[in-house]
Formats: C-alpha cells, sequence, structure tokens
C-alpha cells in the first residue's frame, strides 16, 4: 500500500482483498494435498478469492441495493475462509502460525465489511 499526502497509508480495500487472496495461494501450496486438505484447500481459495471479486462487484455496482449485497457477500466469505482456515489448521498443525496470519485477516476484513455493510442503510440514495 502506497502513502498518502497526510503520511498515512492508502487503504485499498481492492488491493489488500486481492492480496489477501494471493496469500492464502502462496499458503496452500506449502500443504501437502490429501483426502483431508484438498476438499479444504479448495474451499479456501474459492472463499478468499469471493471475497476480492465480491468487493470488485460492489465498487461497480449500479445501486445501493446491489452494493449492499456485494457487500455482504464479502462479509459471508471473509466469515467462511476463518472458518476453512480453521479446519485446515486442524488437519495440518504445522501450518498453524501462518494460518493465524491469515485467520487475523480475514477477521479484520470480516470486522471492514459488516461495519461498511451497517453503514450503507438500505434505502439510502437507491
Amino acid at each position: 500500500m502506497t502513502d498518502d499526502a497526510s503520511g498515512q497509508p492508502a487503504f485499498d480495500l481492492e488491493e489488500r482483498t486481492a492480496k489477501f487472496g494471493e496469500e492464502v495461494i502462496y499458503f496452500v501450496r506449502g500443504i501437502e494435498a490429501n483426502h483431508i486438505s484438498k476438499p479444504l484447500i479448495t474451499q479456501l481459495v474459492r472463499a478468499t478469492g469471493s471475497v476480492g471479486a465480491n468487493y470488485c462487484e460492489a465498487d461497480e455496482a449500479s445501486s445501493k441495493k446491489e452494493f449492499r449485497y456485494h457487500i455482504s457477500l464479502c462479509k459471508k466469505e471473509a466469515t467462511e475462509s476463518k472458518q476453512r482456515l480453521r479446519l485446515l489448521v486442524a488437519a495440518c498443525p504445522n501450518h498453524r502460525e501462518e494460518a493465524r496470519r491469515l485467520w487475523s485477516e480475514a477477521n479484520e476484513l470480516t470486522k471492514v465489511f459488516a461495519a461498511i455493510h451497517r453503514n450503507s442503510k438500505p434505502g439510502d440514495s437507491e
């Protein structure tokens, strides 16, 4: 992330969600795929990729209703990512520390999208 004129880091949610998805891909590349981990890896990659994809959809929404819908999907997929990471650690405990860092980012994204959703009340300039 680049700094803005005030010296504060720029808050680019599109970049942040894309980076989250990329970091998960790098993470799962290091996990041995077996009958337990393979479906969890697939589900995790889909959920984390969906966070960024739905944010892009929200950013391009043509109505407040569509925006809120995609933001709610971002929150839902970020929450699912936390659950998949937890299960993956149960299946592959050697990867606990990296998964914990990713879980923390998924948790922060969940909170960000919950706040955006909460603050974009239905009916506001539909």
